[in-house]
């Protein structure tokens, strides 16, 4: 049996390969399941910057992806109690007809009334999410969220939620208009007239709370500005790529009291522990089976993020779509049930 899989082989280069599952696959032992995905979700920052060859974590060649829907196909005798063969499952998978894995952290069920597409959304909802269990967002503060991308948009829904009036900002038209529909109040424009305008929607007095989900440096320079007294500004998007400034006009944001005093705060998923613990409320596990809820009772916007369900064979176009198309390609997912 072949086992398709996407590979980055060199910056800028996607290559779809086949190789003898049963080289890759040896007798299942403890915990390790060999699950057969139905979808994998690409997440545009992450992926982007491997393939650009400017991740040093990143390895070429590898195969790349962590958003899976997947069924288990076969069991290791210690793997976890509760699943068995032909359940379907999210987890941290790559892009891969069949992986090799195990049933511990974040392998859940999908569960029955979630659309099996949805839940590879998962994971960057949760990445979404950190932002806002990181912040200090109560009802009726107005939050600005600059960057509208699948994480943006994610993140703009789930402040939302938590009683803010949201305002979205990004060069895309298409993204603005995408982000009305999943229930943003405001979406403008990003450019010289943003600050103006998120000063008039504030009454003058600037965001409570800002995040930041480019990962563009000169963007949260360029918008610490939006941000009122005693506010936040929360790095959501990794910082990617070179910036020479004067830091001082930044620095004094933070530490003067007529500048605002503004506190920076990061918000990286892995700040919170994988698996369940005592004494810590929040871990990725807790995350993802909150984000299944929230998607089961309709209050996060899924179906209007997908733009695309490509087959695996098309890998190269998604990307090159994903890199140079920013106003046609957002959520793309590859259907592997045809593979």
């Amino acid at each position: 049996m072949k086992n398709t899989q996407i590979e980055f082989t060199a910056p800028w280069k996607v290559e779809v390969k086949q190789e003898e599952l049963q080289a890759q696959v040896p007798e299942l032992t403890g915990n390790q399941v060999l699950v057969k995905k139905h979808y994998t979700l690409i997440s545009p920052g992450t992926e982007l910057a491997c393939l650009s060859g400017g991740e040093s974590w990143f390895t070429m060649p590898s195969v790349p992806g962590y958003a899976a829907a997947s069924e288990i196909v076969a069991l290791g005798p210690e793997a976890a109690e509760g699943f068995q063969i032909g359940d379907m499952v999210f987890h941290y998978g790559k892009h891969s007809h069949y992986e090799l894995t195990t049933t511990s952290g974040v392998f859940l069920k999908v569960p029955d009334s979630l659309p099996l597409a949805w839940a590879p959304f998962t994971r960057l909802a949760t990445v979404a999410m950190t932002s806002t269990r990181v912040s200090s967002i109560e009802l009726g503060d107005y939050v600005a969220v600059t960057g509208l991308g699948l994480i943006g948009n994610m993140a703009a829904q789930l402040a939302g939620l938590q009683g803010a009036s949201v305002i979205g900002i990004d060069l895309a038209a298409k993204r603005r208009d995408l982000a009305k529909h999943c229930g943003i109040q405001h979406a403008i424009e990003a450019g010289a007239d943003s600050h103006k305008q998120v000063m008039e929607l504030t009454g003058g007095k600037g965001v409570s709370t800002l995040i930041e989900a480019t990962g563009v440096p000169q963007v949260i320079l360029g918008n610490v500005a939006l941000v009122g007294q005693y506010g936040e500004a929360i790095l959501l998007g990794s910082p990617r790529g070179e910036l020479q400034s004067n830091v001082t006009d930044l620095l004094n944001s933070i530490h003067l009291n007529g500048r605002g005093c503004v506190t920076f705060k990061g918000a990286h998923e892995w700040r919170y522990p994988l698996m369940p613990e005592a004494f810590v409320k929040h871990s990725l596990v807790r995350n993802s089976e909150v984000v299944f809820r929230l998607m089961q009772y309709g209050k996060l916007q899924i179906e209007p993020l997908i733009s695309h369900i490509m087959s695996p064979v098309d890998a190269p176009a998604a990307y090159e779509g994903l890199r140079n198309k920013k106003d046609e390609y957002l959520g793309v997912l590859f259907n592997w049930e045809e593979v």
